[in-house]
């Protein structure tokens, strides 16, 4: 006959149990930090030189490798930057109440194209808060607690102008970040903690995945099977897919 379990040693286990679940909750982000970047608020991976774009919301830019080590920085100005997409000879940020920032790649020569069309107007509480590029098109997630103001907007850039010509509402709270990627749209959102995948031409949420505890702002992949996030508290996370169930 196995030696018999006291109920105290039962409670003492669940209890250790308990901790080191919370621990390991605690710890996922930290141990996935890649890189240490002030108010990291978008992220795009650049097919081109296979490095990333890393945006803060205090005007600056960053380009690091994969494993995170930082190339170069620029500041562009006093621009609340909040998303970014890479193309292979131009940067394009989402500036928060703005519109589209335009960066050359080799002379850093700047372009403001301010946001029109639709009768939608930016703000501080209804900003832009991630973008992603389909085709030609640019997409644009709108900050909003509600979700009947969760809204997408979709923006052809010209060479003076950005105009919104359609509006989605895809009722995602807090759509902080976004990336088009195998043909589906990615969005991740801080205050509920998810990446949630959606069908633009179902217009629905095909999945939600919990994420570990951060400040989600951005998300970008690589072509190794890597996903990447802007924390807003100040890092660059990398992940695998498998690990996050994608």
């Amino acid at each position: 006959m196995g030696k018999r379990v006291s109920m105290k040693q039962i409670k003492n286990f669940c209890y250790f149990l308990l901790v080191f679940s919370l621990n390991s909750c605690s710890n996922t982000a930290t141990n996935h930090n890649i890189a240490t970047i002030d108010e990291a608020s978008g992220i795009s991976y650049c097919q081109n030189s296979k490095t990333l774009i890393v945006a803060n919301d205090e005007g600056s830019y960053y380009e690091i490798r994969p494993d995170g080590k930082i190339l170069t920085s620029y500041k562009l100005g006093e621009y609340d930057l909040e998303g970014v997409v890479c193309e292979e000879k131009r940067i394009v940020f989402a500036v928060e109440d703005k519109g589209l920032l335009l960066v050359d790649r080799k002379t850093q020569k700047t372009q403001l194209l301010l946001l029109k069309g639709k009768k939608f107007k930016l703000s501080k509480k209804s900003g832009i808060e991630g973008i992603t590029k389909i085709d030609k098109k640019y997409y644009l997630s709108i900050q909003a607690k509600k979700k009947k103001n969760s809204k997408i907007l979709i923006v052809k850039a010209g060479k003076n102008y950005a105009k919104i010509e359609k509006i989605i509402n895809h009722r995602i709270i807090d759509s902080a970040g976004m990336e088009f990627h195998n043909n589906k749209l990615y969005i991740v959102s801080d205050k509920k903690d998810k990446l949630y995948i959606y069908s633009l031409k179902r217009e629905k949420v095909l999945k939600k995945i919990k994420l570990p505890k951060f400040a989600q702002e951005g998300i970008t992949f690589d072509n190794n099977e890597n996903i990447y996030f802007a924390d807003d508290d100040g890092a660059v996370l990398k992940y695998t897919k498998k690990e996050l169930g994608l």
